[in-house]
C-alpha cells in the first residue's frame, strides 16, 4: 500500500483538528487532486474539513505529470481504493465522499466499505455488473484499450481528445484552458481493469452494492457526457437502488464530462452539498 503523504497528512490532521465533518474527494482518470480546488474551497466554506487526496504515485503538479506519463503505469483500482481507505481511517469523523468518473466509481467502492456516511458518485465509470457501453463512452476508452502495451502505460489524451471526452459542451476556448490547467496522463491499466468487468468475476471494477452500511448515496449524470452517458450512469443507479440505504439519481442538462471543472461547477457542487447536509 502506497504510503499517506505529507500533504494529505496534513489535511488529515487539519481535518480531525477542526471537529468539522469531512469531506473526502476522490479524483477521476485524466485529473489531479487539483481538479477538486474549487469544490474544497467551496465546502469549507460551507461548514466541512476538505480532505483531497490523490491516487498512489499522482505527482504533485500537472507539469510534472505530463513530463512522465509513466507515472502513472502501475496505479490499479485496488490500490487506489485501498488508499482512500486508510486515508478515511485516519479521520476521527465518518466523511462524506464525492467522486468523479473513475472517481465516482472509487466513491461507490467506498462507500460498499461501509466508510462513508454520504456518497455522492458523478458521472461514475462503469464497473461489473454495468451492461451498457454506449459508442461514445468506447470511443474514449479506445484511447488507451486500442494497444495492449498501453495497459503498463499512463496514456495522455491530446487537445482533440480531450474535447471530445470532457469539454464538448463548452467553447473550445474553454476546453483548451480546462485542458491546460488539468489534464493529465491517465493510467491505462484502470481502463483496461473496467473494460474486462465483466469478463472477470476476480475483477478490482466491482462494488458491493448490497452493504446495508453503504449510507446514503446521490448519482449525478450529465445529458451530453460522452464518457459516461446516461445510459452508465442510469445502469449504476439501476444497481444501487436495491440497498436498504437512500439511493437517488439527478441529471444536468447542457453539460458533459467536464461538469465538476468548467465554468458551471459550482451548479454541481451546490447539489452535492445540499446532499450531503441532509446527512451529516
Amino acid at each position: 500500500m502506497a504510503p499517506i503523504t505529507a500533504r494529505e497528512q496534513q489535511q488529515i490532521d487539519q481535518a480531525n483538528a477542526s471537529g468539522r465533518t469531512p469531506v473526502v474527494f476522490v479524483h477521476g482518470l485524466w485529473l489531479l487532486p487539483n481538479s477538486w480546488d474549487n469544490w474544497a474551497t467551496f465546502f469549507e466554506e460551507a461548514g466541512y474539513a476538505a480532505v483531497v487526496p490523490g491516487w498512489p504515485g499522482d505527482p504533485e503538479s500537472v507539469q510534472e505529470a505530463k513530463a512522465n506519463p509513466d507515472l502513472f503505469a502501475d496505479q490499479t483500482l485496488a490500490g487506489v481504493a485501498d488508499h482512500y481507505g486508510e486515508v478515511i481511517g485516519k479521520l476521527t469523523k465518518k466523511p462524506a465522499v464525492i467522486g468523479h468518473s473513475f472517481g465516482g466509481m472509487l466513491a461507490q467502492i467506498i462507500a460498499g466499505r461501509g466508510l462513508s456516511a454520504a456518497t455522492v458518485s458523478i458521472s461514475p465509470a462503469p464497473y461489473r455488473g454495468i451492461i451498457p457501453l454506449p459508442f461514445s463512452a468506447l470511443r474514449v476508452a479506445s484511447i488507451a484499450l486500442r494497444n495492449p502495451a498501453n495497459r503498463k502505460r499512463g496514456v495522455p489524451l491530446t487537445p482533440e481528445q480531450f474535447r471530445y471526452g470532457f469539454g464538448n459542451v463548452v467553447s473550445m476556448s474553454e476546453s483548451r484552458q480546462l485542458y491546460d490547467a488539468y489534464s493529465v496522463p491517465g493510467p491505462g491499466q484502470t481502463l483496461f481493469q473496467a473494460a474486462t468487468a465483466n469478463l472477470n468475476p476476480g475483477t478490482e471494477a466491482k462494488v458491493d452494492t448490497k452493504n446495508p452500511d453503504r449510507g446514503p448515496m446521490l448519482i449525478v449524470s450529465a445529458d451530453h457526457d460522452h464518457t459516461v452517458p446516461w445510459a452508465i450512469a442510469n445502469a449504476s443507479y439501476n444497481r444501487q437502488r436495491k440497498n436498504p440505504g437512500i439511493t437517488e439519481i439527478t441529471k444536468f442538462e447542457d453539460r458533459g464530462h467536464s461538469l465538476t471543472i468548467d465554468a458551471g461547477w459550482r451548479d454541481v457542487a451546490d447539489t452535492a452539498l445540499q446532499f450531503i447536509r441532509r446527512f451529516v
